[in-house]
């Protein structure tokens, strides 16, 4: 079922549609809707799973977005989405 994510990237606020079929993370989604290659990093962070805990990979990916522009990244909850619908 796919599902709303607000992103904002260089100061300006987005919502698109987010599915776990087409995008694994919602940064990879955001990065996408934004039309840009994440290919080095998505490598990059493969291997820090390896070798670090979930925070560094965690700050790696937050500096990382951060750098290319984007803001905060959140899924929107199920029932923000019925309501924002319903006005």
């Amino acid at each position: 079922m796919a599902r709303q994510l607000q992103y904002v990237f260089k100061d300006e606020t987005k919502v698109i549609t987010f599915s776990f079929q087409r995008h694994r993370t919602p940064y990879e989604a955001a990065a996408d809707a934004e039309g840009i290659d994440i290919t080095d990093f998505l490598a990059m962070e493969k291997q820090l799973e390896m070798v670090s805990d979930g925070k560094a990979v965690k700050n790696h990916r937050d500096s990382y977005f951060n750098k290319l522009g984007f803001g905060k990244i959140t899924l929107l909850k199920k029932e923000a989405e019925s309501i924002k619908n319903n006005r």
